[in-house]
């Protein structure tokens, strides 16, 4: 037995991978398929960073993926929006990694409004003509809900974040989620009879309707005219909370306050009890400071009022008498004792000028300037010049000579050294200089 796609030649075991089958699948529609016109409704748009466009393109009966990549998107004069009805221009191709065909546009043009977006603006026009979404309708939410409830889905991510941010903002009231389809066929119906199950109840402040974002037919359960007029018509204030920000549903217009996201209803219900604890937090404080304060005033006056009283027992005078007493002895002793420092110190200076005017104190002054004449005129005798290496000539009468003129050939002279005198002759006179 062979399995389909064996030939003789590979010797009947060859098997295509999923690759090679996906290749084949994609040259066959590719080549097989030629470029064309191709019309319907777009839905589940997505723009990415990059710039390509991915949406898909849908009719009452079947959907294809399309893609428009950046530089094809960047030509494009008409803004594709959710629920447009557009006509595109394209080639087939096939996504090997999922093995899926997509539409490659290469051109769009609008080709009318899609069916959802002309049936919603026709309701929506009919509805507002009836004063259904008149702004004298609208109630103010309760500003502290004590409990809330909450219709959507259970299992869906929108009731998850609208929990979570209730209980970090440290919410304190209740929430009862009324679980109901939110998407489909007998979603508005369900949602419908919740609301009604909830006004029966009478249990709550506050109703919320909603889920998180989706596509124009994900949300189109809000759109239904039975849940817009129950909206419109619930005793208990309603905040709408359908999809994101960008999202807008019929009964957004019908309740009492729409936000843009579950989300957003949770911060707005909760925002009122926030800033209230704040405050209260805020009045704690101030008045434990306004305690503490009163606290500390009063301290401040018992203690004064302990301190008066202590100065005005007796024990208190007996003890500052003493205390007075031993002030008084110490200035004394202080007194006395500066008073005879006062005293040696003016001795000390009298005996200072007795000195300096003393005849001893002169005559050992006079002594010392004699002494001091005597040293200079000791330096400056012929005896001191002779101990120092110099020598004196006299003639035979003992005179100095002082000059070698006058001296004569023969003539007898006395050398007279430090030690003692030498007598000497002068020999023949030398030759005057220059002769």
């Amino acid at each position: 037995m062979k399995l389909r796609g064996e030939t003789e030649a590979d010797g009947g075991t060859h098997v295509e991978s999923v690759s090679e089958f996906t290749r084949r699948v994609k040259t066959l529609l590719e080549a097989g398929i030629r470029p064309g016109w191709v019309r319907g409704e777009v839905s589940n748009l997505r723009a990415q960073a990059s710039g390509h466009v991915y949406f898909s393109l849908k009719d009452a009966g079947a959907q294809v993926s399309a893609v428009l990549f950046r530089g094809d998107a960047a030509r494009q004069t008409v803004k594709l929006r959710e629920g447009t009805q557009v006509a595109v221009y394209g080639e087939v191709s096939v996504y090997e990694a999922r093995g899926q065909y997509q539409l490659i546009v290469r051109a769009v043009i609008e080709d009318g409004v899609g069916r959802l977006q002309r049936e919603f603006e026709a309701l929506k026009q009919r509805l507002a003509d009836e004063g259904l979404f008149a702004p004298e309708r609208k109630r103010a939410i309760p500003e502290m809900p004590a409990t809330v409830g909450f219709i959507t889905s259970p299992t869906g991510a929108a009731v998850q974040d609208f929990l979570r941010i209730l209980t970090r903002r440290g919410w304190r009231g209740r929430v009862v989620v009324l679980p109901a389809k939110v998407q489909g066929e007998g979603a508005a119906a369900e949602m419908v009879g919740m609301l009604a199950l909830a006004q029966q109840l009478g249990i709550f402040d506050l109703i919320v309707i909603g889920r998180g974002g989706g596509s124009i037919e994900d949300l189109w359960a809000f759109n239904e005219e039975p849940l817009v007029r129950a909206v419109a018509a619930c005793t208990v204030p309603v905040i709408s909370a359908v999809g994101h920000e960008i999202d807008f549903t019929l009964c957004d217009f019908a309740a009492d306050v729409r936000a843009e996201t579950p989300s957003a209803a949770a911060e707005l219900i909760s925002s009122h009890f926030v800033a209230s604890l704040e405050r209260a937090e805020r009045a704690s404080e101030a008045m434990l400071a306004a305690v503490e304060n009163a606290v500390e005033g009063a301290q401040e006056r018992l203690d004064h009022a302990r301190s008066r009283l202590r100065l005005l027992a007796p024990a208190a005078q007996v003890e500052r008498g003493f205390l007075r007493l031993d002030d008084l002895s110490n200035r004394l002793g202080s007194a006395l004792l500066a008073s005879v420092q006062e005293r040696r110190q003016r001795l000390g200076e009298a005996r200072a000028a007795l000195a300096q005017r003393s005849p001893e104190t002169r005559v050992q002054i006079e002594s010392h300037r004699l002494l001091a004449l005597w040293k200079r005129l000791q330096g400056a005798s012929p005896r001191s010049v002779l101990n120092r290496g110099f020598v004196i000539m006299r003639d035979e009468q003992g005179r100095p000579v002082p000059r070698r003129k006058g001296v004569a050939a023969g003539q007898r002279l006395t050398a007279e050294f430090g030690d003692g005198t030498l007598p000497v002759r002068a020999e023949e006179a030398d030759r005057k200089s220059g002769e």
